[in-house]
């Protein structure tokens, strides 16, 4: 379970912790001040869960006015989805319509390589260089071809997973 923190910027009043969307709504027009006065205005704060879906908050830039779709598509995006979302907005630099974003919605190339030399060996494996007799592939030069690819393609770190990715 995710786990998100409204403190107000009203440094008179208390926030609150919740979970899912009731939680939020419930509690989000009940908080006063000392004064007695409606604390209008919050910054949420991830507090615990999963480490992809912290790193989803983040790209997604959380605020009282994205929270509800973001609580959403914590639960329904499957974890590619969300690597996918992810790179595309906090590495490419794609932008987003909170209301109507798809994670099919970029053209994100993803790899499960840790490095690009890894993705260099992948490639001549998958046969993209041609047809190398296997004598002659103990000659190819791996870490040329991963320097060629970092034009194209770059490393990430996310929730402790590597990757290689390239954008459209």
């Amino acid at each position: 379970m995710t786990t998100f923190f409204a403190q107000p910027y009203d440094i008179a009043a208390s926030g609150f912790y919740f979970e899912d969307q009731e939680g939020f709504e419930k509690q989000i027009g009940s908080v006063r001040n000392d004064y007695g006065q409606p604390v209008e205005e919050f910054e949420i704060q991830f507090i615990d869960g999963e480490a992809i879906d912290c790193a989803l908050a983040k790209a997604w830039g959380i605020n009282q006015a994205n929270i509800i779709r973001c609580l959403e598509v914590l639960d329904e995006w499957e974890d590619h989805e969300k690597y996918s979302f992810i790179i595309a907005v906090g590495e490419c630099g794609y932008s987003f319509d909170p209301d109507t974003v798809s994670a099919d919605d970029y053209d994100v190339d993803i790899y499960n390589e840790d490095s690009l030399r890894d993705l260099a060996a992948r490639f001549v494996e998958d046969g993209l260089f041609g047809d190398i007799p296997e004598p002659l592939r103990f000659y190819i030069d791996y870490d040329a071809i991963a320097r060629d690819l970092s034009t194209d393609y770059a490393e990430v770190e996310i929730a402790g997973l590597r990757m290689v990715y390239r954008c459209g």
